[in-house]
């Protein structure tokens, strides 16, 4: 869509949801649907995915209906205006969603800034999720990455240094620093044991911390109530094995050590975690 400044909407936050990256628990695509529940939408720019989204190593799915070619479900990286209703004290938000880009990623960042400015944001908020040595008897932790310490500090962040890989998030909020715009990524902690499960805990924690850096109001409709409900299936089947009943205490002990020590665990441990996750989605791009 190619919008003249007039048309374009004027908005403080981008919310940056792209999928495809690490989302232990579903977290980040969980928190991110909460947040367009009920809103109205409009498409801003729609990025062109023959050019960078690589088919062959997501391949589309395919619609049958007895025998017949109903459709195929190509992939759609948008830019999108999401307007809460009126009855809503909400502002409205740019939403930037779909399929990580496989290729031009210096490229799409660019353009993705581009219309920021254009829009006047001020600050661009990511979403993520990842697995940690923490247990699901405990609140969810969020940390932090940003382009300045004022921001990360809202949140918390992991002390020291931490090498991982990337994902087309971190390049876009570098780009947004180099641009003069406020970013920062949310990163929320799901137990490793449950990482490849739904867990909607992570994704209110995410909510919780994206209200503390852009200043919305946002409850998480049905994901309190689900989030209940899946901490009961968790606690029912930890409790089925002897094994898992002690790992999780021993999860307990050590986070109410690092609690009462104000320290969470080391980036050896996170980035061990990490790898671990990653090897158990299979090869990016997969």
């Amino acid at each position: 869509y190619e919008l003249t400044d007039d048309e374009l909407p004027a908005c403080r936050i981008l919310l940056n949801a792209v999928d495809g990256w690490i989302d232990a628990g579903s977290a980040a695509a969980q928190a991110r649907e909460a947040l367009a529940a009920g809103t109205q939408r409009r498409t801003i720019a729609l990025f062109d995915a023959d050019d960078l989204i690589d088919h062959q190593a997501r391949r589309p799915v395919l619609h049958l209906r007895d025998g017949i070619n109903i459709g195929v479900d190509l992939p759609r990286l948008a830019l999108e205006l999401l307007t809460p209703p009126m009855s809503s004290d909400g502002e409205p938000f740019l939403l930037l969603s779909g399929p990580e880009p496989d290729h031009r990623w210096v490229a799409f960042t660019t353009a993705v800034i581009e219309l920021a400015q254009r829009c006047g944001i001020s600050r661009v908020v990511g979403l993520g999720a990842y697995p940690a040595p923490t247990p699901h008897t405990r609140p969810s932790r969020v940390v932090a990455t940003a382009t300045s310490a004022a921001l990360a500090e809202l949140v918390g962040f992991i002390p020291g240094d931490l090498d991982v890989p990337a994902g087309v998030s971190a390049v876009l909020e570098q780009a947004c620093g180099r641009a003069g715009i406020e970013a920062v990524g949310l990163w929320v902690q799901v137990p490793h044991y449950v990482s490849n499960l739904s867990y909607p805990a992570a994704a209110l924690a995410l909510l919780d911390a994206f209200n503390v850096v852009s200043g919305r109001r946002v409850d998480g409709g049905t994901l309190r109530a689900e989030a209940v409900s899946s901490r009961s299936r968790i606690d029912d089947l930890v409790a089925q094995n002897d094994e898992h009943r002690a790992m999780v205490q021993q999860l307990e002990m050590l986070a109410d050590e690092q609690l009462a020590n104000a320290s969470i665990p080391s980036a050896d441990e996170l980035a061990d975690e990490l790898e671990q996750f990653l090897r158990s989605q299979g090869e990016p791009g997969t």
